[in-house]
């Protein structure tokens, strides 16, 4: 069995100045208390950000439905009937339009999705033109196009790309149960290539799948020991799809994912801990939990790809009641 297979990951360099992490030093942090791993990530969360601040990113689909892998989750998937119409690559302009919109929402991220298996190089050329843009009226830029080769993330950051997004999605022994179009190195060659050229990595993995809590230590373990740990992880819950293979799984425990944040933010405490998909089914006690265990940043605006999210004017509200600040730089 390869380290990658057995969830142990790579070798870290000391960037971040943190240990090495295995599954039972995971799952030891699991099985605490709940008070007493709470009390623990968010002490080590207030030594790296301030507690009541909190990041906004805007998520945009850029290229919307037929995606020939079978990602079990996904309804942008070909293989399923979800309803997703397939579109083509936005215009630029239109792109440029979003992005100004959601900076005057508060995002000070704004992240580009498209549904490919990798880029063509004829539509990176647009990617390209549009990052340049988002990056000329003051936002951060992402994007998560799928696999890249080596020159195409070069491309990247020679354009400005502050960010690219390849999640995991899950424990290296779980993913055969989720995809077998996509292999677990493949995910892990595009992050390699996207660190190399020095383009910041968000990476992350979704919750609720099916998968047990060994598995989700497991994909921790992997995260935090990945060379340089992500600066940015997506915690998501799991949007269940009518016409996905993934629809009607069992919804995981609350608990269990706040416990799930936590781990992240002790393994990994100088990155950003995203609050990502399935917002708009969390009540806004369980967010309020997720944050006080370290998650700093959320998906702001009213769609993710092509399922809902919580409102500009629901978030702004529990922000209010919570005495949180959007970050502003």
């Amino acid at each position: 069995m390869t380290d990658t297979e057995s969830g142990t990951g790579r070798s870290r360099n000391s960037k971040h100045d943190t240990p090495l992490w295995d599954e039972d030093k995971v799952l030891a942090l699991l099985e605490l208390p709940f008070n007493d791993l709470i009390f623990k990530a968010h002490a080590i969360h207030r030594q790296h950000f301030d507690a009541n601040e909190v990041q906004l990113s805007t998520l945009l689909s850029i290229k919307t439905g037929a995606c020939p892998e079978d990602c079990a989750y996904c309804p942008q998937s070909a293989r399923y009937q979800t309803g997703i119409k397939a579109e083509q690559l936005m215009a630029v302009d239109d792109i440029v339009t979003a992005a100004k919109n959601a900076k005057r929402d508060g995002a000070t991220r704004f992240c580009m999705g498209a549904a490919w298996r990798n880029p063509k190089d004829r539509d990176l050329e647009a990617v390209v033109e549009a990052i340049k843009r988002v990056k000329a009226i003051g936002l951060e830029t992402c994007a998560t196009l799928g696999m890249l080769t080596a020159d195409q993330a070069r491309q990247l950051k020679i354009a400005g790309l502050d960010y690219y997004n390849h999640n995991l999605d899950s424990s290296a022994a779980f993913y055969r149960e989720i995809v077998s179009t996509r292999s677990y190195d493949d995910r892990l060659q595009t992050l390699d290539f996207v660190r190399d050229c020095g383009i910041s990595v968000c990476c992350g993995g979704i919750i609720g799948m099916g998968e047990t809590r060994i598995d989700r230590a497991s994909l921790v373990v992997t995260l935090a020991n990945l060379p340089v740990y992500p600066e940015s992880v997506p915690i998501n819950m799991l949007v269940q799809v009518p016409g996905t293979p993934l629809h009607g799984a069992e919804k995981p425990d609350a608990f269990e994912f706040v416990r799930t944040i936590a781990v992240a933010r002790i393994t990994m405490p100088k990155a950003y801990v995203r609050l990502s998909a399935g917002r708009d089914e969390m009540s806004d006690e369980l967010q309020a939990w997720c944050f006080f265990a370290g998650a700093n940043s959320i998906f702001s605006g009213e769609k993710l790809l092509t399922t809902g999210n919580a409102t500009v004017a629901h978030d702004q509200s529990l922000f209010e009641r919570l005495g949180i600040r959007p970050q502003t730089e």
